[in-house]
């Protein structure tokens, strides 16, 4: 397979495992399709509570009957010649390590851990409309951390002001905290598409950090 997959459905996301099946990021369809292409890695597919392993070319057979039985339960992709599945677990053939445990303190992560709910009235907004607070304003020491900074909308942001939520009369929804693996995981898992996920992400690797 030459082809390039074209934009649609590239931009989904695809869980990574090592060589030993074991969740070590998420990347994009996109990446994944060029390690499939150069033959760095396989297709995972789970299918009956069984795990099922495809190279490229077995992928590409495959696609056909999703595309003609499973359309709804996939996103895929198109090429000159193929409508390609895109898969939702590729695993590495030639990479056992895990990777650094550490979930980047950002304003994305900081908005999929709060689900972009303002954490003073509760209501959700897109990103646009929600900004970042520190809990304890910086002019009175407060610092950037997990634990001092939360979604706000634009409102309650501007009401809270340079206090701290005591001062303002305002309480937080629940306490900010430091997830112990990366909080955009939890929204996919929301996602009836990435429920072959669960299979990898249970209880034995919850302390493997994704990102």
């Amino acid at each position: 397979m030459s082809e390039t997959p074209s934009v649609s459905g590239l931009s989904c996301n695809v869980l990574v495992l090592n060589r030993l099946y074991m969740p070590i990021r998420v990347t994009s369809a996109r990446r994944a399709f060029a390690m499939l292409i150069k033959d760095m890695a396989e297709v995972i597919s789970v299918e009956n509570n069984c795990y099922l392993s495809y190279n490229i070319e077995g992928w590409l057979e495959i696609s056909v009957l999703k595309a003609q039985y499973e359309r709804d339960s996939h996103d895929f992709v198109r090429t000159v010649r193929y409508e390609i599945a895109v898969p939702r677990i590729i695993r590495l053939l030639g990479y056992d390590r895990l990777p650094k445990q550490d979930v980047k303190l950002t304003r994305r992560n900081i908005y999929a851990r709060d689900n972009s709910l303002c954490q003073y009235c509760g209501k959700k907004f897109t990103t646009n409309e929600l900004s970042l607070d520190h809990v304890i304003p910086r002019s009175l020491g407060g610092k950037t951390t997990w634990e001092n900074l939360v979604c706000a909308c634009v409102y309650c942001n501007a009401k809270k002001g340079g206090r701290t939520p005591a001062q303002a009369s305002m309480h937080l929804s629940r306490a900010p905290h430091k997830p112990k693996r990366n909080p955009v995981i939890n929204i996919r898992l929301g996602s009836d598409k990435y429920s072959s996920w669960k299979h990898f992400l249970d209880h034995a690797y919850w302390n493997v950090e994704l990102k």
